[in-house]
């Protein structure tokens, strides 16, 4: 499986963006409907036994219909250094989801994805061992296709790799994936078979 390190700075695109190296990441916290209901500040959202809140999950494919997978960096304090979809994270408060999904696909992957799309919404309630957080989450998944080199972010992204159905079966079979990747990919089937066609295998 060919993967790339993420071995080149990468600029962020402009958005609403935390002043000050040490401020504050706000996240919305949802109902079970989606529904706002007030904010939580990122770490204390994840802390047991978690608050829910708003995410997204990012899914994107290139014209072979390869599945674009991330493994996290090292250094991140969540789930560092395991694999997962193209993209996921939260939008900022008032943020839309999709120009949230789209902002955040930028600045990991410094690519702006096509043909970016809705498919659904999934909550789930997942652990993480390793770091005793918690994934109480309403998240948004989009599909769409990337058409465009790849800038990763290396303090986003240690690597990339893009697998087709059978290939991301046995790597999930020999390599940690981050706890939320089988919840959202089984959500986001569908609309993957959707945009790839009967031959991507999804």
């Amino acid at each position: 499986m060919p993967t790339t390190s993420a071995s080149v700075a990468h600029t962020s695109s402009n958005g609403v963006q935390p002043t000050g190296a040490q401020a504050s990441i706000m996240l919305e916290l949802v109902d079970e409907n989606g529904i706002t209901i007030g904010t939580a500040e990122k770490l204390a959202a994840h802390q047991a036994p978690g608050q829910l809140h708003r995410a997204f999950s990012v899914f994107l494919f290139d014209e072979s219909g390869r599945l674009l997978l991330q493994r996290r960096a090292l250094g991140k304090y969540h789930s560092p250094g395991v694999w997962s979809n193209t993209c996921c994270g939260h939008p900022y408060p008032g943020e839309a989801p999709f120009a949230a999904a789209a902002r955040r696909t930028y600045e990991e992957l410094g690519i702006s994805p096509s043909l970016l799309a809705e498919a659904g919404t999934v909550r789930y309630n997942h652990p993480d061992p390793a770091s005793g957080l918690v994934e109480q989450e309403y998240n948004h998944l989009f599909v769409g296709m990337a058409q465009t080199e790849l800038r990763p972010d290396p303090e986003e992204v240690e690597e990339t790799a893009y697998v087709t159905a059978e290939e991301l079966m046995e790597q999930h079979a020999s390599a940690p994936f981050s706890a939320w990747f089988m919840t959202v990919l089984d959500a986001a089937r569908p609309a993957i078979k959707e945009l790839t066609g009967p031959a991507g295998g999804w």
